[in-house]
């Protein structure tokens, strides 16, 4: 068997720690050691290192002068930022992809979104949820965005499930639908509004700092 190239070796360490940190499996602050995540990969430290760039410019690893590289921390502030510009990415993808929407691609979107509103947990309503947005966004044809949109899905991902460890609730998603009748219709403007408004909206009126910090993240990664 021939030996595995570099950079495959680096996407796949990436996309490991990528999803551990994702699901909390490696917590803010966490040290990330070139030399454990070598040996555990049978490799070398240069695709580590490589790995780490990757996490370091998707916003989930930081590299810190005598401490090394580490999990990177998040906020509130960071929580709408990335809303904010997943609202922006996100209208530009669908405005470029309304145009290309087959019928089979909006019904597997409807499909996607039923199985978001059964989900029995965070996770797989994660799942089903970046589904819908994948469907109607990927006929964009433009994979540098899709790229881009992907690492902020992720780092939602990682919000939604620090603030939903526990006490997972069902939900029916009613902007979705809003979204896909839109498309139907050919109301491309409509759908890209209902959309921004689905992911930058942030949820209001305090209960509690856990139910609103919940609150207001679910509402960022729809």
């Amino acid at each position: 068997m021939g030996k595995e190239p570099e950079d495959t070796i680096a996407s796949r360490i990436s996309r490991v720690l990528a999803d551990r940190i994702v699901r909390g499996e490696l917590a803010p602050g966490a040290r990330l050691r070139q030399d454990h995540i070598a040996e555990e990969f049978h490799t070398s430290h240069v695709p580590v290192r490589e790995a780490f760039r990757r996490l370091e410019a998707q916003g989930l690893a930081i590299s810190e002068p005598r401490r090394g590289v580490r999990v990177a921390s998040f906020d509130l502030a960071e929580v709408r930022e990335v809303a904010e510009m997943r609202a922006a990415l996100e209208v530009l993808a669908l405005r470029h992809a309304a145009r290309h929407l087959t019928p089979a691609i909006l019904k597997a979107a409807e499909e996607a979104t039923r199985e978001g509103d059964a989900a029995a947990d965070v996770h797989a309503w994660e799942e089903a949820n970046r589904r819908f947005h994948r469907l109607i966004l990927t006929p964009c044809g433009m994979n540098r965005l899709l790229a881009s949109i992907d690492d902020l899905h992720a780092a939602s991902a990682r919000f939604l499930f620090s603030a939903w460890q526990s006490g997972w609730e069902k939900r029916t998603d009613h902007d979705h639908r809003a979204i896909l009748l839109a498309l139907r219709q050919g109301r491309t403007d409509e759908a890209a509004a209902i959309l921004q408004k689905h992911v930058q909206w942030i949820g209001r009126g305090p209960r509690s700092a856990q139910a609103d910090a919940s609150r207001e993240t679910f509402a960022i990664v729809g």
